[in-house]
């Protein structure tokens, strides 16, 4: 179990008086960060409560310092969300254009996209987002696919980012990676019903207004196929490159070449191609079967002239993590399907990347 997760259970044993519920279930703890020892979190609570919470501020500070690896625990106490609502996602009128921008401390940022959907690009930023952070990177994780955000469950994120002033927003945190997810905004359940500018709108502030903090790479997970938010991404940032993923099927393949082609047009480089669902081998006999077909995606990268990045195999074991919010890289390190996530991880590392 990682410092960080054993810092969530102490965390668990103290109850919210207010909900019954304990201060993680309920969302009180918010922007929890663990870095070289020192454990920082957020206590966000309705302001009449301040001295009994005060006590309990106190208390946790207490706990957490008893537990071995923490250093030093720093703890604060801010204004409830209902005081500092989030901000609005809507975009702003009459905005000048402008060109390509950095988002600040962050010293790479990759998309991670498919020409279709179904083909694991959310599975696949997730764990290449663990596996990174494993390797000692900084790393930070936007989930960008705007109507259908899976990283919440994906990363086992819980409550509401906290907005201290109205405008920026304080991102969640899960092993190792800080993360992002307009799932995290909305309610469970909840459809978004947004038009084009809505969609702009809101990937602009979830780059600009998030407090990502110093990063050595954002992962973004884009929308399948080529849209707004593809579009919104490579003309309003600088961009490093995109990571294609597919599965070997050739109509997997017809929709992975347009978002390469889209990527091409917008002048943002194509870093490689990733085939996923590549190889199942049965957990009873050992047999290799290639449900999808195997080795389309390395003759369409060959084809194109880009590099194939990684095979992942097709393992029940990595979906039943991601669906119980421990991606795989996380929950079976030394398995073989985490260890490609690892080596995709190191070859980014390798060519300065991450």
């Amino acid at each position: 179990m990682s410092l960080h997760d054993i810092v969530t259970e102490e965390l668990k044993k103290f109850v919210d008086p207010a909900s019954g519920k304990d201060i993680v279930a309920s969302g009180i703890v918010k922007a929890l960060t663990i870095e070289d020892g020192t454990v920082k979190f957020v206590l966000e609570i309705d302001p009449a409560r301040a001295k009994e919470m005060e006590s309990l501020r106190a208390s946790a500070e207490r706990r957490l310092m008893a537990l071995d690896g923490v250093e030093k625990v720093s703890a604060m106490l801010t204004a409830h969300a209902d005081k500092a609502p989030p901000p609005d996602l809507k975009p702003k009128a009459k905005a000048k254009p402008q060109g390509p921008q950095a988002v600040p401390g962050v010293k790479h940022i990759i998309a991670v996209a498919s020409g279709k959907g179904g083909v694991g690009k959310s599975t696949v930023s997730a764990n290449l987002a663990v596996a990174l952070a494993a390797q000692g990177c900084k790393v930070g994780l936007l989930d960008a696919d705007i109507y259908g955000p899976s990283q919440p469950r994906m990363m086992g994120l819980s409550g509401r980012p906290g907005s201290p002033d109205g405008k920026t927003i304080l991102p969640l945190r899960a092993h190792g990676v800080t993360a992002m997810s307009i799932g995290l905004m909305m309610q469970e359940g909840q459809a978004v019903v947004w038009r084009g500018p809505m969609l702009m709108g809101a990937l602009q502030q979830m780059m600009m207004q998030v407090q990502w903090g110093e990063l050595d790479i954002l992962l973004i997970d884009l929308p399948p196929g080529t849209g707004d938010v593809q579009l919104t991404l490579s003309q309003k940032f600088i961009i490093d490159g995109a990571i294609i993923v597919s599965t070997p099927q050739d109509v997997a393949l017809l929709d992975a070449r347009k978002g390469m082609d889209m990527f091409r047009q917008l002048k943002t480089p194509i870093l490689g191609m990733i085939e996923n669902m590549s190889t199942h081998i049965c957990s009873n006999c050992g047999h290799e079967e290639h449900l999808f077909g195997h080795g389309g995606v390395a003759v369409e990268a060959e084809k194109l002239g880009v590099p194939l990045l990684a095979e992942i195999p097709l393992h029940l074991d990595i979906r039943l993590a991601a669906d119980a919010g421990t991606p795989i890289v996380a929950a079976q390190p030394e398995s073989a399907q985490a260890v490609a996530f690892t080596q995709l991880a190191k070859s980014l590392i390798a060519r300065d990347l991450a």
